[in-house]
């Protein structure tokens, strides 16, 4: 898996000109999906997510977590983060889950997120939408966490 985290000071989602998710200061989450990728390693990285001290503390310290100072998180499936462009100039998808898998782990990592921070709290995007994401970024700050990097790696053998 591979979670995109951007902090924001506020961030949604449009499908078809409506707004479907938001959220408010916080954290703007593109969630990718391998194939082999399970419900504890969704488990494993959303903890990872909700603990991650990316947000700033009394000193401007990037030491404090979205848990830590009731932050929001907008979450949206992007199977894009999977892209490989190593030869030629379009990207392959190939190393992305099957559209089922990754919808059953983005919607895992959702309610992961909303047992943990309230379902006020959590934005979604809508699974397989063409959908605008508009943020604003608050840093701007940016952290790319791969499980196969972490070494967590996944049950795709």
């Amino acid at each position: 898996m591979r979670a995109l985290i951007q902090r924001v000071e506020r961030a949604q989602v449009e499908v078809d000109g409506a707004v479907v998710g938001s959220c408010g200061a916080g954290y703007l989450v593109l969630l990718g999906v391998a194939p082999g990728d399970d419900e504890a390693l969704t488990e494993r990285l959303w903890r990872k997510v909700a603990a991650l001290r990316i947000c700033a503390d009394d000193a401007g310290k990037t030491n404090r977590s979205l848990v830590d100072t009731g932050g929001d998180v907008l979450v949206v499936s992007q199977f894009t983060l999977y892209a490989d462009a190593r030869r030629g100039n379009r990207p392959s998808f190939t190393g992305a889950a099957a559209p089922e898998l990754a919808e059953h782990l983005y919607q895992r990592f959702c309610d992961l997120a909303e047992k943990d921070l309230g379902p006020a709290r959590v934005g979604r995007g809508v699974f397989g939408a063409d959908m605008r994401v508009s943020l604003v970024n608050d840093g701007p700050f940016t952290v790319l966490l791969d499980t196969d990097e972490l070494g967590w790696g996944s049950s795709k053998g």
